[in-house]
């Protein structure tokens, strides 16, 4: 966590929660979801306004964690700004030989399985977490497969959140510091 963040959260200790405002989708792009874009449906169906300062992606990142319950969180400053993911807290890029496993947040990790859901999607758990891997990395992936490098197991989409301890829509609940912002 970012030095000047660490800071505002000794300063302003309890400021609210926000949930609802920000999303990752399944290849790794951030999402903005003002009250217009809540107000039209859920995520991913309604996904809102593409992230593409790079400044602000890699703030992001580096701030970029989960809280005790599984939710995934952006530590904006003082304020915890709930994630919805569409798929898995991380989203992961392959390079081919000599099998290099990255996370959409740029950190190195290190697989210790995958799984295959219903519709064909591989997803590793790793030292750093639990991910989908994009889907232009597939290839790579199949490749690291037919070589005896991972050995997928199936294992219904719907079933990973709990295995692998996240949450796709963090709640606000009476917990959250200083209360919640309501979605919408």
């Amino acid at each position: 966590m970012d030095a000047i963040v660490e800071a505002a959260l000794k300063k302003w200790p309890n400021v609210p929660h926000c949930h609802g405002w920000l999303a990752l989708d399944a290849r790794g792009d951030w999402y903005m979801r003002d009250a217009r874009v809540q107000a039209a449906g859920p995520f991913p169906r309604v996904k809102g306004s593409r992230i593409a300062h790079e400044r602000l992606l890699d703030f992001i990142h580096r701030n970029y964690g989960a809280d005790a319950h599984g939710a995934w969180y952006f530590q904006n400053g003082p304020q915890r700004v709930y994630v919805e993911l569409e798929a898995a807290p991380f989203v992961w890029r392959i390079q081919a030989e000599p099998w290099r496993v990255q996370a959409h947040t740029g950190v190195p990790a290190t697989p210790r399985s995958a799984w295959l859901d219903e519709a064909g999607r591989l997803f590793l758990d790793t030292d750093v977490g639990y991910g989908i891997v994009h889907t232009l990395d597939m290839l790579a992936a199949a490749d690291a497969v037919e070589q005896g490098l991972w050995q997928p197991q199936p294992m219904p989409w719907a079933q990973m959140p709990e295995r692998f301890r996240y949450q796709l829509r963090p709640q606000p609940t009476p917990a959250d510091a200083g209360g919640a912002v309501p979605s919408g």
